[in-house]
């Protein structure tokens, strides 16, 4: 099995050709992903609640499908409004999505503290965009929200290294590895330093092919343990699904 937990829905800016819900469906065809976890672009870069509503309406597509609600820390009250008209007894809506550079919400702030309270108030994991030493104040967080449940998109991409510090901060943070330009060997330094019950499979589709990240995995040489562990036993446990 295979659980895809960092996905996207919709036209980038810059790559309008990636739109339709099909590419995704395609995409898991093609590369044997079982449920895929998706946020809306639209949502992502221009406007969360109108994203997230049109997100809700491609969701019945495939029963792969579970939507990630994005939540933009500069708009709250909308942001509950869509976790109250959205996500309250509907089980395809399985966790929350929070970009800090399209937000402009930097980790470390009043606001981003107050989007993880307000998603951890309504029980969902949360992905949240880190890069560099992010990955650290993510950590931070996490440690002051109790109950909170984070996942640390990218895992902090070009500060990869910072993860085994990140994983010590706080025990309710995870990391997702998906980007664009891997370093070699870096899946394989980390599962040797934190083990891999905190490591899950994403791909940053449709804006980066998966294959991408699928390779990074096979050139971890996971053993059995690990691969169920990262393929879906990590995510079915964090996301209940």
């Amino acid at each position: 099995m295979l659980i895809d937990v960092h996905a996207h829905w919709g036209p980038w800016f810059f790559s309008m050709e990636v739109g339709p819900i099909e590419v995704n469906l395609d995409l898991m065809d093609r590369f044997n992903i079982d449920l895929q976890l998706v946020s809306s672009i639209e949502s992502i870069v221009y406007d969360a609640p109108a994203g997230n509503r049109a997100l809700a309406e491609q969701l019945p597509a495939d029963d792969r499908l579970r939507g990630m609600l994005v939540v933009d820390p500069r708009r709250l009250d909308e942001a509950r409004a869509d976790l109250r008209d959205l996500v309250t007894g509907n089980d395809r809506w399985v966790g929350a999505k929070i970009h800090t550079e399209y937000s402009r919400t930097p980790i470390t702030t009043p606001a981003m503290q107050a989007a993880i309270e307000l998603t951890t108030e309504y029980g969902l994991p949360t992905l949240v965009h880190t890069w560099g030493d992010t990955v650290l104040d993510l950590a931070d967080l996490a440690a002051r929200v109790p109950g909170s449940r984070l996942i640390a998109g990218h895992m902090g991409a070009t500060a990869w290294r910072q993860v085994p510090e990140a994983a010590r901060r706080a025990d309710n943070i995870w990391f997702e590895p998906c980007w664009s330009a891997p370093d070699a060997d870096r899946i394989r330094w980390i599962l040797d330093r934190i083990g891999p019950t905190r490591l899950m499979f994403g791909t940053d589709a449709t804006l980066i092919d998966p294959s991408v990240a699928l390779g990074a995995l096979t050139a971890a040489a996971l053993t059995p343990v690990e691969a169920q562990a990262i393929h879906w036993q990590n995510a079915t446990t964090l996301f209940g699904l």
